[in-house]
């Protein structure tokens, strides 16, 4: 492996390329897209994205073995290892308007992999998708490549927050990687545990099977907007009763079964993920006959108007939020 791609020059494909450069210099990483002005900002002085610590990564990388082009045909049919990075927003109409996640950039990217590969291809989910997308993405692959050509499709979810994304990457809580579980499954998930090693300890890297890789992004994210809906229905009844609710929340997070973290009362759940991605699993698990479980976590986001803080936001503005990218 000598060449990494990334399709699309976003908020996690720029820095999470641009970390892997740091640490493996021997690598040629390229970041491709196809909004040239996006490339510029990423070639220039002020980039398209801030975090704190991505201009000084960036600059050290950069045209040393950290490419950014809107070559993007050129440098994803030269790549061993192409990572896709593209927009998933929630689907604004057709089935599963409101809740099901748009794959069309997928698809597209899907297709325009199988067209430019002329050599075998370790594909790699970056995005936030549904469980079993892999399996859609393969036939497209393998229906639309050349023959002799294949390709592995591995899972590799982002975990990163708004503000802390280089500290998240440099020090990860955990690398997760789904693969299919055959040999060349497994050597695809050699292939990229081998990159993550470079300076993340092993036994933070996590492989699994690749439904289990795209069902925890969900789940994680899932998680997290019920700590965030239960400190908010919490803090009504704070409201009412005199207590404080950042001093509850206090005391709760010491016990060390639940931790301090993800125990603030707000407004919302910061950002556009939880609530897309919370609305994902709830087609997910509708699509597979559980209306019980879809249900409950339809309650951690109607959670927010039980709560005195969010009494004025309406269902309706809080599901227009995830059509929102």
């Amino acid at each position: 492996m000598v060449k990494i791609c990334c399709l699309g020059a976003g908020y996690v494909g720029g820095p999470t390329m641009a970390v892997i450069a740091l640490k493996c210099p021997d690598v040629e990483v390229v970041v491709v897209d196809i909004s040239a002005a996006r490339i510029d900002a990423w070639n220039s002085d002020a980039l398209p994205i801030y975090e704190p610590g991505l201009d000084d990564v960036v600059r050290r990388c950069r045209g040393r073995n950290l490419f950014f082009s809107s070559d993007v045909e050129r440098h994803v049919g030269e790549a061993d290892i192409v990572f896709v990075s593209v927009n998933t927003p929630t689907k604004a109409r057709g089935l599963g308007a409101g809740k099901a996640a748009d794959l069309t950039y997928w698809e597209s990217a899907a297709r325009m992999i199988a067209a430019v590969a002329t050599s075998d291809k370790v594909v790699v989910e970056k995005s936030t998708v549904p469980v079993k997308t892999a399996e859609a993405i393969e036939k497209i692959l393998d229906h639309n490549g050349r023959d002799g050509v294949g390709f592995q499709i591995l899972s590799n979810p982002e975990f990163l927050a708004e503000g802390t994304a280089i500290r998240d990457l440099l020090a990860p809580d955990r690398v997760l990687i789904g693969g299919r579980e055959s040999a060349a499954g497994r050597a695809a998930v050699q292939a990229l545990k081998d990159v993550y090693a470079r300076w993340v300890p092993e036994e933070r890297i996590l492989t699994t099977n690749l439904w289990s890789a795209e069902l925890s992004k969900l789940a994680a994210n899932a998680f997290l907007a019920q700590r965030i809906s239960s400190v908010n229905a919490m803090s009504a009844l704070c409201e009412a009763t005199g207590a404080d609710v950042a001093e509850v929340a206090y005391a709760v997070g010491k016990d060390s079964r639940i931790g301090a973290k993800f125990l603030n009362a707000s407004v919302g759940f910061g950002g556009s993920c939880f609530q897309k991605d919370i609305l994902n699993l709830v087609y997910i698990c509708e699509c597979n006959g559980l209306p019980e479980v879809a249900n409950y976590w339809k309650q951690v986001i109607k959670a927010f108007k039980s709560s005195g803080i969010a009494s004025d936001i309406s269902e309706d503005y809080i599901y227009s939020i995830c059509s929102i990218i």
